[in-house]
């Protein structure tokens, strides 16, 4: 790679009045002078956050990336970027997802720094920073913040996964509010996010798998000291690729996504991922369509047995080889050649890798299961496609033909959903609208409804259930999602009314409403949009201008690279 001069010498270099100010001001922090000359400035973009518990342990982290950065000659300097916490903020993370993108994108371009850290782990923090630092495309890399320690309760590992397994049980009156309130105690144990294969590790892996980290990032637990190592070694590595002009572009080929998706579908990653990795390519530049997720997807079988779509938890994952062990299994599909953040091909980052449990990590002759990946579904109920997590879905509803039991948006689903009047059975199709981008806002993760409690006293445990919202990665069932257009746009979705048919054939890739054009037409004509409209802010704009789920939902005039140059030098 060519060699360019430091790109914070156009701050810390200058002589004169500029330079004075530039360096004085950062010597009240008690920084000596050398400090400035010759040494290439890292930053490090932390999500700390007390009120994001899955990166409260982030300061630590922190000083780690520092030593490591300092060991190799390069200058530290921590700031901070807004922080989501996905258990907490509301109405929901992923309404702030672009925003906080946009806070890392214009913080990174507007301070002295050659190379980026990025600390995330909470599940839009890890999207959000990379979408931001891949529209300036600094050298970067990312050190996530490492799974929780596996819960325990009453002699029984759970995990996140288990919240709604706990919540069905305690509905049906099968566990008490007493025992819910020890189980929550239990699971959450150590520092770190969810335990499951969610969509927090489906980000960490996802990056392993693009390879912007160093090997083994995606699964060593928080708590775990060698999470610690890898985050000193990733401070001496950024210094690397800022002396070798390794930038995020020279790692984000096309070749890297689709090892992403191929690798997704074979750890039964999260449904987030489908919006996070177009999101990431639109803002790269480089072409991904919602269709690349089903085709590269089919044929690789489910080789890690993680919950929510198997048995063990991410803590396993790693003790049994981690990510670099599955892609070892992968290699003959691979594109191999592809740069990482390491300064080897993709290949390199894997090819002493072990399996050392194969219970947990399956090979690809004797998968956990055939079935696995993001199937993307189309028909006249979803023009643009939905997404449907096959690996967390039951197989007796892949194919099926049902009823439609219809709730205009979530607080008309809590209202009825445990009516005993509602005319609901076995067979039936739970339909929710306007949860879209636009319509709640923010596609909120309520797509895996809780089911009817008069059906769990009957002992149903899954029914089809179609959104235009999101789940959590942690959830399971079948669950249809990501319904474009939404419904607030007035799409398809939007015209179902109760007791229409509606068709799911996955293996032919089809979600049909059995409603003739003419009566479509006629609901077209007559529809009205029920969705609120905010006045001012954020969310104003968010609703202007965000795109529709099959793109991302990434706003609009987002899309593609600003770089890295600061236009006006206001001195």
């Amino acid at each position: 790679m060519e060699k360019k001069e430091l790109r914070s010498h156009g701050w810390f270099g200058r002589t004169g009045k500029d330079g004075f100010i530039y360096r004085a001001w950062m010597k009240n922090q008690g920084i000596p002078d050398e400090e400035f000359r010759g040494k290439p400035v890292i930053g490090i973009c932390n999500t700390w956050s007390e009120f994001t518990p899955c990166n409260a342990h982030f300061r630590e982290l922190a000083e780690s990336v520092k030593k490591g950065v300092i060991a190799a000659g390069g200058f530290p300097l921590e700031f901070p970027v807004m922080s989501l916490g996905e258990t907490l903020i509301k109405p929901t993370a992923m309404l702030f997802r672009n925003l906080a993108s946009m806070d890392t994108e214009e913080s990174i371009r507007a301070n002295p720094m050659d190379g980026v850290v990025l600390l995330c782990g909470c599940d839009k923090t890890t999207p959000s920073l990379l979408m931001g630092a891949c529209s300036v495309d600094l050298p970067t890399i990312v050190v996530s913040g490492g799974a929780m320690l596996t819960g325990k309760y009453r002699g029984k590992s759970i995990g996140t996964s288990d919240v709604w397994r706990f919540n069905d049980a305690v509905r049906s009156g099968e566990m008490s509010q007493e025992e819910l309130t020890v189980a929550e105690a239990c699971m959450c144990r150590s520092q770190g996010h969810c335990a499951v294969m969610g969509t927090a590790s489906t980000m960490a892996c996802m990056v392993e798998s693009l390879g912007l980290s160093l090997p083994e990032n995606a699964a060593i637990p928080a708590a775990d000291s060698r999470r610690k190592v890898l985050a000193q070694y990733s401070g001496q590595r950024i210094v690397e690729m800022v002396k070798e002009n390794i930038k995020l572009s020279d790692v984000l080929t096309r070749e890297a996504f689709e090892n992403a998706i191929m690798v997704n579908a074979a750890i039964g990653g999260s449904t987030n991922f489908v919006l996070h990795l177009m999101a990431i390519a639109g803002r790269i530049g480089v072409p991904l369509s919602i269709e690349d997720f089903d085709t590269l997807s089919q044929n690789i079988p489910l080789l890690a047995n993680l919950q929510p779509s198997g048995e063990y938890f991410m803590e396993d994952f790693y003790y049994a080889g981690g990510l670099p062990a599955v892609m070892k299994e992968l290699h003959d599909r691979l594109r191999q050649s592809h740069l990482t953040v390491s300064g080897k091909q993709i290949k390199e980052n894997y090819s002493d890798a072990e399996c050392y449990n194969d219970d947990v990590i399956r090979g690809l002759n004797d998968p956990f299961k055939t079935e696995s990946g993001l199937a993307i579904v189309k028909g006249n109920l979803c023009e643009h496609g939905a997404v449907i997590k096959l690996s967390a879905a039951s197989a007796h509803l892949l194919k099926h033909k049902g009823k439609a039991v219809v709730f205009e948006n979530i607080e008309d689903y809590h209202a009825r959903i445990d009516d005993p009047e509602l005319p609901v059975d076995e067979n039936s199709i739970l339909v929710l609208k306007n949860v879209g981008p636009i319509g709640y806002p923010g596609m909120p993760e309520v797509g895996n409804m809780a089911l009817p409690k008069k059906l769990l006293d009957q002992g149903v445990k899954d029914l089809i259930r179609i959104s235009d919202g999101r789940m959590s990665g942690t959830g399971f069932g079948t669950v249809v999602l990501h319904v474009s257009p939404e419904a607030a746009c007035g799409g398809t979705l939007a015209l179902v009314k109760d007791g229409d048919w509606i068709e799911l054939d996955v293996a032919s890739r089809l979600l049909q409403l059995h409603v003739d054009d003419q009566e479509l037409a006629i609901r077209k004509k007559q529809w009205k949009p029920s969705h609120l409209l905010v006045k001012r802010g954020y969310v104003k704009l968010y609703q202007e201008h965000v795109q529709q789920s099959h793109l991302g939902a990434d706003l609009d005039f987002l899309n593609g690279s600003s770089g890295s140059a600061v236009t006006r030098d206001s001195h």
